[in-house]
């Protein structure tokens, strides 16, 4: 699935500026839920970095137990935070 997908998945559309806040809110309820439930590594670290880019991410240390996945996710954050600075 590419990112739109995921929208659709979680908001019902790939146009985050035409949500209500409470679509919104409750998209990424359940992006949570199937966060917890998720029990796939790359499906759940892709996950994660959805709601990081939406900026509802849980702290990497509730979100992954193992060092290496808090490591591949400060590096995301890293890349993801640099390209952002590079656009604005």
């Amino acid at each position: 699935m590419d990112f739109d997908d995921q929208l659709r998945r979680y908001f019902g559309t790939a146009d985050l500026d035409a949500l209500h806040p409470e679509a919104f809110a409750a998209g990424t309820e359940r992006m949570r839920v199937d966060f917890g439930l998720e029990t796939n590594g790359g499906r759940r670290f892709a996950l994660w970095t959805l709601m990081y880019i939406l900026g509802v991410a849980p702290d990497l240390d509730v979100a992954f137990k193992d060092a290496a996945e808090r490591d591949a996710a400060r590096d995301f954050m890293d890349l993801f935070d640099r390209a952002n600075d590079a656009s604005d």
